[in-house]
């Protein structure tokens, strides 16, 4: 599995600095994607090694690592958050699939966030009401739909 960019975020994750990790061969190909750079199989491994580097040079201001993609090898994504479960237990993990359902490879132990849902033009990103997509909050074994908090009120 492959990454091409990080970035801080602010608004991926509710309440936390968001350490977004985008990784390339997307397989879900959704129409009016932001990100079709990423169809491709581009970018550098992303290994326990890279995520610590990672981790070292951006510091104690992150509160969560969120694998943006990933769905053409979810065995790795869960692999490698289990891996931050473990060695970086003050790390909150959090993942964003395209697939509108959460892969039988994914154990939701090693996750406090996933986002389920192909991005649909008609129908918004996460911010409206409208869309498709999902944030859930991983607690106590149980996914809790948090999409709402994305909403103007």
């Amino acid at each position: 599995m492959k990454y091409v960019n990080t970035g801080v975020v602010f608004q991926e994750i509710p309440d936390e600095v968001t350490l977004s990790i985008n990784i390339s061969n997307c397989p879900c190909h959704c129409i009016g994607c932001h990100s079709t750079y990423l169809w491709e199989d581009i970018g550098e491994p992303l290994t326990a090694m890279t995520l610590t580097n990672l981790l070292k040079q951006y510091g104690t201001d992150i509160t969560c690592i969120c694998f943006m993609g990933g769905d053409g090898e979810t065995a790795v994504v869960n692999s490698l958050a289990q891996w931050l479960r473990t060695a970086h237990p003050e790390i909150h993990i959090g993942w964003y699939s395209g697939r509108a359902k959460l892969s039988k490879e994914i154990d939701i132990a090693n996750f406090d966030y996933i986002k389920l849902g192909p991005y649909i033009e008609a129908k918004g990103g996460l911010n409206k009401s409208t869309t498709n997509q999902r944030l859930y909050k991983v607690k106590d074994g149980e996914m809790t739909d948090i999409t709402d908090r994305f909403w103007k009120k």
